[in-house]
């Protein structure tokens, strides 16, 4: 197999396999488009030509160049126009069917020493080698939609393939400027594998009916810096297409996260798909466009459930960067806030640490030197929980452990006025359970804040089935004064974002662990396939593996699920005191300051 892979064939030519088309046109391959439609056929010479001419117009290429791309692209209606192809490429429908078919009759069609690829994103790369009669030329080529931007390209090697057919079609996709991960052949791959469950946990989390489209959508975007949310996500998808990698993955797994939450059987059968159809979780302008129009499921924005507290002061507890954080968010809004600590020594160290957060904020131009001191006047330090006899909203930020939180809820039920809002930032345990340490549980909400506070936009809102409708009101209200985005959510481990967040970290952990796959391709598959700010495991190294390990207990016990119970390997490095950056050392190693 040292033939060089000049001459490409791609065998149907939908959205995939035109961009996949185009990509190889462009990087000077000689290119076999191949599809039973001639409309199918005709639509992707015309999206070259526009997608060419675009490119001309902003100067990335020359005209020259644009008309050398489109004599390299030529379409046929017949495999046998694939008989003197180096590799082929099929992207026909997901069915095993019409793959393997594919794959028999290209047998009989190309040479020897042809590469054969798929383009499956969910089917057993195994299974359709195995029809082949030179299986060990068979692998798995997985672009991302859209080819053209998307630099990820998964090559996926069965037990059948050939090391070279891997080495020629790595070095192809480096050639076309694409990022190539080396993986096995198991459904989903990396990206898909760690995506699609996340979507599957979303679905059934909306499903339940604890929180909104909206909230779950927002909660992931402004929580983890996702450019979609995952319910908008499965409508680009198409929630067919989302319920069949699923089913494949259950097949494989036995999963209880992988098997296709009811949701999705129900919008698919009701040809419900999403963008494609018009209608999926969302409703759209028109089947395939992305406007999102009102439905009857749509949040009224302006109608408030109740009249919310006044609230002009607030007392913030905690001494650590989140109480911090919190204190500054609050006073930047003009709030008068109270922040205490065990000591007023500590009080005033958290002090010290909102004027330098304030200070880099004059000194980047964000705010003036005026604000500044304006937002430090309004913050009182103190040494005890006495000083928040005033104020109408208590927040604390302490340890997250249940005792001390209740202990401290303990104490302001007794030093708060009546009429006052409690509330936790705690965002693994139960909001309940600090409620029923005072003896006003209907005033106790949960306020889970994410980490830095005066840069994350994000904020639960977490009612118990004993918050009272005034308090809930009060919190959003005030959420939305100090410019943060407040989501509404029950009280169960994990919320929204940690709920979703954390098995998807554990199931990347665990991939790892079974040898699948490397640290470095897993974080690369889901910064460049799936659009993350940061992989998987450099994210669990920011975060802390202590932290992330708590966590994950915590959603386990909840919801007993065996597919949530914590990787082995992460426990093993927490017991190991490897922690993440804070250690210089979890999942790799960091250089200490």
């Amino acid at each position: 197999m040292d033939t060089p892979l000049h001459t490409i064939a791609v065998v149907g030519l939908g959205t995939m396999g035109t961009g996949i088309a185009e990509v190889l046109a462009r990087a000077g391959r000689e290119v076999i488009g191949i599809d039973v439609s001639d409309a199918a056929a005709r639509q992707a010479v015309t999206a070259l030509e526009a997608s060419t001419a675009r490119a001309v117009e902003r100067e990335r290429i020359t005209e020259e160049e644009r008309r050398n791309t489109l004599a390299r692209f030529r379409t046929f209606s017949d495999l046998q126009a694939a008989a003197d192809a180096d590799l082929v490429i099929e992207v026909v429908p997901e069915s095993y069917e019409a793959k393997q078919q594919v794959f028999r009759e290209l047998d009989s069609v190309v040479r020897p020493d042809t590469i054969l690829a798929t383009g499956t994103n969910a089917l057993s790369v195994t299974r359709l080698a195995a029809e082949s009669q030179r299986p060990e030329r068979v692998l798995g080529l997985h672009f991302f939609n859209p080819a053209p931007a998307m630099k990820l390209v998964e090559v996926v090697s069965s037990v059948l393939t050939s090391p070279k057919a891997v080495e020629a079609v790595t070095a192809l996709a480096r050639e076309l400027g694409k990022q190539p991960v080396a993986v096995g052949d198991r459904p989903g791959f990396i990206a898909d594998g760690l995506l699609f469950g996340y979507l599957n946990q979303a679905a059934a989390m909306y499903e339940a009916r604890y929180a909104s489209r909206e909230d779950i959508d927002a909660a992931m975007k402004l929580g983890c810096g996702l450019p979609m949310g995952p319910l908008a996500l499965l409508d680009l998808i198409g929630i067919d297409t989302a319920r069949t990698v699923l089913d494949a993955m259950y097949a494989a797994s036995h999963d209880r996260l992988h098997a296709p939450a009811p949701i999705l059987g129900q919008l698919s059968e009701a040809g419900l798909t999403g963008r494609k159809a018009g209608r999926g979780f969302y409703t759209y302008a028109a089947p395939g466009s992305a406007e999102v129009v009102t439905d009857a499921l749509t949040p009224l924005g302006t109608a408030a459930a109740a009249t919310g507290r006044e609230i002009r002061s607030v007392g913030v507890a905690g001494s650590g960067t989140m109480a911090s954080g919190i204190a500054e968010v609050f006073a930047k809004a003009g709030y008068d806030v109270v922040l205490a600590a065990r000591s007023l020594e500590k009080a005033e160290v958290a002090k010290g640490l909102i004027t330098k957060s304030l200070r880099r904020s004059v000194a980047r131009g964000r705010m003036a030197e005026e604000a500044m001191e304006a937002t430090l006047a309004r913050i009182t330090p103190a040494g005890s929980l006495d000083a928040f006899s005033d104020v109408d909203l208590a927040v604390e930020a302490v340890a997250e452990d249940l005792e001390i939180k209740q202990q401290l809820f303990a104490t302001l039920d007794k030093v708060c006025k009546q009429g006052a809002v409690l509330a936790t930032t705690t965002s693994s345990l139960p909001v309940v359970a600090c409620a029923r340490a005072t003896s006003r549980p209907q005033d106790v909400i949960g306020m889970h804040f994410f980490n830095p506070a005066p840069a994350m936009k994000l904020v639960e809102i977490v009612r118990t089935v004993l918050t009272a409708d005034d308090v809930h009101a009060t919190v959003r209200e005030v959420t939305t004064r100090i410019r943060k985005h407040p989501v509404d959510c029950g009280d169960r481990a994990g919320f929204i974002v940690n709920a979703l967040l954390f098995p998807y970290l554990n199931n990347a952990i665990k991939m790892v662990e079974e040898h699948y796959a490397s640290l470095d391709d897993i974080d690369a598959a889901m910064k460049l396939g799936g659009g993350y700010p940061m992989g998987p495991f450099e994210l669990l190294d920011v975060v802390g593996l202590d932290v992330s390990l708590a966590i994950e207990k915590v959603l386990h016990q909840e919801f007993r699920d065996p597919g949530l119970a914590p990787a082995p390997l992460l426990e093993h490095l927490v017991a190991a005191g490897c922690l993440g950056r804070k250690t210089g050392r979890g999942f790799r190693e960091y250089a200490r300051r």
